[in-house]
């Protein structure tokens, strides 16, 4: 099938699709015209696997490390490579987790700081329109 064929049934733009290609995620034999040409159905099931990675926070290049573990179904073949990527993914996010976490904290103390001034502000000017 042609490049416009792939977009339409995977949901993916024709340029995703070539970035994919360019990352070497997604591979395309050439017509004498240039023209790209993909397997249907691996390609389909490629890209779906390429999209399923992204949204997990993957990036391209772990992607292209582990396509080769993700053939034959759903999931990733169990690996040391692919166990080593997958646990790698997982402490970066509780990282970025805890960051989060620190980042609401913070966030939230200046709040309750903000708004006591506030309070304290209003009961001024109340005591001073009371005595004027």
């Amino acid at each position: 099938m042609r490049i416009g064929e792939l977009a339409r049934r995977t949901g993916v733009s024709t340029r995703v699709l070539r970035y994919y290609e360019q990352r070497g995620l997604l591979h395309a034999r050439r017509d004498t015209n240039g023209y790209r040409r993909y397997d249907a159905r691996e390609s389909v099931e490629r890209v779906g696997r390429i999209r399923e990675l992204l949204a997990v926070g993957l990036n391209t290049d772990d992607i292209r490390a582990l396509l080769p573990c993700a053939q034959g179904g759903p999931g990733l073949q169990a690996c040391e490579f692919s166990s080593g990527v997958m646990n790698r993914q997982m402490a970066q996010l509780e990282s970025e987790i805890a960051e989060l976490t620190r980042k609401r904290a913070a966030l939230a103390a200046y709040a309750q700081v903000m708004q006591a001034r506030r309070a304290e502000d209003e009961a001024l000017a109340a005591r001073a329109l009371r005595s004027a």
